[in-house]
């Protein structure tokens, strides 16, 4: 046959739509011509197909090669379409049988020699495969990747030669199953039990966790901040089989790529405070996801808070809202998920040892108001949880007993998180203003409190949502249906203590 139509993936974000790779060989001057869109390493894909047929003793037509990439408006790009162009040709000129391409699609960069390279977005595509009812051929170095999608069919192989074997039917690839991809790795948390001291922050830490609430600690250099902020991910619930599919998902058509041992381990993302606007929210052409998106269903840890760029921040305050970020650029537009929890450290001022027993601070009140003043007041009301974290003394120092370990402090959480599923559907912090309503009600007493807290502090209709729902956490950890008047006081303390420190 002249035509033959191989099936693969293009990547669109996290989503991976299928493209039809149709091969056509018609007479004329030897001429092979790619069209649908590709970018310049899918254009550059003839060469190393016309090399990698050659190798593998293959015939390369000597008329006119017409790739077509349907549908024509979708760009694509990277090497994945070396393999279904190398088959296409191969099964339109007759040299492979094209019967049992109707049930597979192919993804894999080709070397000269006619090896398969691995590819990005792996998990990606075999998601939409496993959609749609096909196999799904892919390198054997990201077919383990792959086959994390529960329910999809992956099949692995080496070369060129091993998938044109597969379909004469001489030798048939090795399907990998999730079963026979490698264990996850044990993977330690660092434990709460080495943080001495700071019960109050401890606690915050805990209602983060229990909630998903954003949490934010300030206080001089070495009383635990970063410490504290680490060991997060060691007491948040186990993520679900749909969150770390997502988790591994997008990993997968990042950059850095995936590595199969951290399959449901939360992720802990911490850039540094020189990171720009687009490393964190995501860019480039075409998008990639930024940090942020990397942190969904785990942490965001930005240490060093105000010194980050204020425009850096600013670009936060949607996607904590929202738990979603679209890039949008001249030419493209993706969606990426980006439900994290962001954990932020500070100090209170410039030296850092305002507040300190030792009275080692001489930034003067100017100082201290511009120091303060990087971070606005929009996004300090995004964060639910605002903490000090005060120097300890010599005593408190030498004589703290060890912590609560982390298996404890999880436990509590766990529960408290279930509690939370059950009654709503989703954690405390996701919930709209009508689900506080329904599911935060407080006594006339708690009513009494918010109301003087209003009056007192001036607090925003967002900062009142937000103090009720880190009270129904904290009700939830005390396994307690409804919310109290001392749930509600305590939820108001860790939005006074940044007051306290200003």
């Amino acid at each position: 046959m002249s035509l033959a139509v191989v099936f693969s993936r293009a990547l669109h974000g996290l989503d991976a739509p299928l493209v039809r790779v149709e091969v056509h060989v018609g007479g004329g001057l030897p001429q092979t011509h790619i069209v649908g869109l590709p970018e310049k390493e899918v254009r550059e894909s003839r060469e190393r197909v016309r090399a990698a047929l050659s190798t593998g003793h293959f015939e390369f037509p000597a008329g006119r090669v017409t790739v077509n990439l349907s549908p024509a408006d979708l760009p694509k790009e990277s090497g994945r379409f070396d393999l279904p162009i190398a088959i296409g040709i191969l099964a339109a000129t007759g040299q492979v049988p094209a019967k049992a391409l109707a049930t597979l699609e192919l993804a894999g960069e080709l070397g000269l020699s006619g090896e398969l390279r691995p590819v990005g977005g792996a998990l990606a595509m075999s998601l939409g495969a496993r959609r749609d009812g096909r196999t799904f051929v892919l390198p054997e170095s990201v077919a383990g990747e792959a086959a994390l999608a529960s329910g999809a069919r992956v099949l692995a192989a080496r070369s060129l030669l091993d998938v044109c074997a597969h379909l004469h039917g001489h030798a048939a690839l090795a399907e990998v199953t999730r079963a026979g991809t490698a264990a996850p790795a044990a993977i330690a948390y660092a434990d709460l039990e080495e943080v001495r001291g700071q019960y109050h922050a401890r606690r915050a830490l805990e209602i983060a966790a229990a909630g998903s609430h954003s949490l934010l600690f300030c206080g001089p250099p070495g009383t635990g901040k970063t410490m504290l902020a680490t060991r997060l991910p060691g007491i948040l619930p186990p993520m679900t089989e749909d969150e770390a599919t997502q988790v591994a998902a997008m990993q997968s058509v990042a950059h850095g790529g995936f590595r199969p041992e951290r399959f449901g381990l939360r992720p802990f993302r911490a850039p540094h405070h020189t990171a720009s606007a687009i490393a964190l929210v995501g860019g480039s052409s075409p998008p990639r996801p930024g940090e942020i998106s990397l942190a969904h269903h785990g942490v965001l840890f930005l240490d060093e808070l105000p010194e980050f760029t204020r425009s850096v921040l600013e670009v936060l305050r949607e996607p904590l809202e929202s738990g979603r970020i679209t890039i949008s650029r001249a030419a493209r537009q993706a969606d990426f998920p980006a439900r994290f929890q962001l954990v932020a450290a500070m100090n209170p001022c410039k030296c850092g040892y305002h507040g300190h027993p030792g009275g080692r601070c001489h930034c003067t009140e100017d100082q201290m108001r511009v120091y303060r003043a990087r971070i606005s007041g929009p996004f300090l009301d995004r964060i639910d949880l605002q903490v000090e974290v005060p120097a300890m003394g010599e005593a408190e120092l030498m004589s703290a007993p060890p912590g609560e370990p982390s298996a404890a402090v999880r436990e509590r959480v766990t529960r408290a998180h279930a509690a939370q599923l059950e009654r709503q559907g989703k954690a405390n912090a996701h919930l709209a203003p009508g689900e506080v309503e329904r599911h935060a009600r407080l006594d006339s007493k708690g009513q009494g409190e918010l109301r003087t807290a209003i009056a007192r502090h001036q607090l925003s209709a967002r900062a009142l949502q937000r103090v009720r729902k880190v009270a129904r956490t904290i009700a939830d950890l005390a396994q307690s249906p409804q919310v109290r008047a001392d749930d509600v006081a305590e939820a108001l303390g860790y939005r006074g203590a940044w007051r306290q420190i200003l």
